[in-house]
């Protein structure tokens, strides 16, 4: 199938991780995956949420937004809180950080990473779980820099898209992809081959098993690229 920005069904569009672009921050990435791009910055802060106080664990949590003008037409700011798509999605953001920590055996320390939309053109979430890996990373080796001790950092993990689209399979849909998709769903992994979460839905048809372990297939494909990305980034 002609994909409308002429890519091959199994291709990724063009994906920059810029670590440490915040220089404030205890770890920074600015990642784009095409017309997508998400700043995305880790702070460590003192103390954690009562159900960890005096357990002498930290915790990781994170928060996602998309700017006013992210999208086509403005959208409001959401001033009162995060709405349901938002919430949804840093809980995603945040379960798949904590998948990759080696251990929260790191003192009561809270790391927040911050996931704000520039500019979305389709799979903010997955380029948000990509370059919020690399901040992680980046944060808790200050923080064991700090306290003297081994950095809980594990695996990397990753996040990428694959639908059906026009009756053919393709990885990372773009917005005018994911508008129009049959299927698509949501990919998360620990490197190598871990899933995280999969999230998969069909919007305007359904998908068999073979189907689905097809769209896998893809995702793992992509995933490997954008480790192999993390990995040049952090120089791992």
């Amino acid at each position: 199938m002609a994909r409308p920005d002429g890519r091959a069904p199994s291709q990724l569009r063009p994906t920059v991780l810029e670590r440490k672009a915040n220089p404030y921050a205890e770890g920074s990435c600015l990642v784009r995956m095409g017309g997508t791009l998400v700043h995305c910055t880790a702070s460590v802060e003192t103390g954690v949420p009562p159900f960890r106080k005096g357990s002498g664990k930290g915790w990781v949590t994170a928060e996602y937004a998309m700017l006013p003008r992210a999208t086509e037409t403005r959208s409001n700011r959401e001033r009162h809180g995060p709405g349901g798509r938002t919430h949804e999605i840093q809980r995603l953001i945040g379960r798949s950080l904590r998948a990759s920590m080696g251990t929260m055996e790191f003192g009561e320390y809270t790391i927040k990473v911050d996931c704000d939309v520039l500019t979305a053109d389709g799979g903010t979430r997955c380029a948000s779980i990509t370059g919020a890996c690399v901040a992680l990373h980046d944060a808790c080796e200050w923080l064991a820099g700090q306290t003297g001790g081994a950095s809980p950092f594990g695996r990397l993990v990753a996040a990428v898209s694959v639908g059906k689209v026009a009756g053919a399979n393709v990885l990372d849909l773009a917005y005018l992809e994911d508008r129009d998709a049959e299927v698509d769903a949501n990919v998360v992994m620990l490197e190598p081959d871990a899933f995280v979460e999969v999230q998969g839905t069909g919007e305007a048809g359904t998908f068999s098993r073979a189907e689905l372990e097809g769209l896998l297939d893809l995702a793992q494909g992509g995933l490997n690229e954008l480790f192999a990305l993390q990995r040049s980034a952090i120089g791992r």
